[in-house]
Formats: C-alpha cells, structure tokens, sequence
C-alpha cells in the first residue's frame, strides 16, 4: 500500500510541475493589445464581396445556343 502511496504522490507532483509550465508558457505568448471594434475604413465586414448576378433573382436561366 505504502508503494501506491508514493507513486500518486509522484504522479501529483508530476501534474503539478506540468501544469506550472504549461501555463507560464501559455502566459509568457499572450499578446495583451486589446483589439478595437471599430471597422478599417471602406469595409464591410465581409471577407470578400460576392460576384455579381448575371441574371435578375426569378429570371430563368437562358441557355446558350
């Protein structure tokens, strides 16, 4: 019992050690500039414009000959 013991208390202390360091590197990358919610100007906040329509919306379609 006494070996089940020691070796949870390793495993803790492994977690421990992991989680310390894993989180002061996750730390260390943050950018803290706060981003704005103002829009660049000339946006629209799309990613990019859909292309035009080559025929009115219930037009139909004209096949070509």
């Amino acid at each position: 019992m006494d070996s089940h013991r020691t070796a949870l208390a390793l495993f803790a202390v492994a977690l421990a050690i992991a989680i310390v360091v894993a989180s002061v590197t996750t730390l260390e990358r943050v950018n803290t500039r706060q981003a704005a919610n103002d829009a660049p100007p000339g946006t629209t906040g799309l990613a990019r414009p859909h292309p035009p329509l080559d025929r009115a919306p219930g037009e139909p379609i004209q096949k070509e000959r």
